[in-house]
């Protein structure tokens, strides 16, 4: 194609309306995230999380698990972060909270972390036209398909017909 030439078809990335949201759908978010001992001491330092059980080898190797844990806030953030692209980019209004969040197991340097999001419940959004309220249970697991996180959030979507025009870049 030439420089002056204007495609035919422009797709945008972007995350999902709430009018295209379906309850009971299930979004398994590609790809997997190997977590490296690197990213797991920087994220911990970075948000000055000092506990040695992510940061020291050596007294983690007598503790319970017997190394290093990564920072299950690290997961939970890799989790939700993996759900943007298919169903938030560009669509979010506000993330709103969330009302649980569990870790039923450890997840270590060198594991596979896959995440999926399920839709539980839509709902208009009494005070804020042209917006709804969507609950989505997140759900880490490791390379072997154990849980390792799981949350449920409460995310404001615009609707598609009240949703600000424009490049989203």
């Amino acid at each position: 194609m030439s420089e002056d030439a204007q495609p035919s078809r422009v797709v945008a990335q972007r995350g999902l309306y709430f009018d295209e949201i379906e309850v009971g759908t299930l979004y398994r978010h590609a790809p997997g995230r190997t977590v490296t001992e690197a990213d797991n001491v920087s994220f911990t330092t970075m948000t000055m999380n000092t506990q040695s059980l992510h940061l020291d080898a050596h007294w983690s190797a007598a503790q319970p698990f017997g190394r290093p844990l990564v920072n299950s806030m690290f997961t939970l953030a890799t989790i939700v972060g993996a759900s943007v692209a298919q169903l938030t980019q560009g669509t979010i209004v506000a993330n709103l909270g969330f009302d649980t969040v569990t870790f039923p197991h450890p997840l270590y340097h060198g594991d596979t972390l896959y995440s999926e999001s399920e839709i539980l419940e839509k709902r208009a959004s009494k005070s804020r036209p042209g917006q709804g309220i969507v609950t989505v249970r997140h759900i880490g697991r490791n390379q072997d398909g154990t849980v390792v996180a799981e949350c449920v959030r409460h995310v404001m979507l615009w609707k598609s017909e009240a949703a600000p025009k424009g490049d989203t870049r």
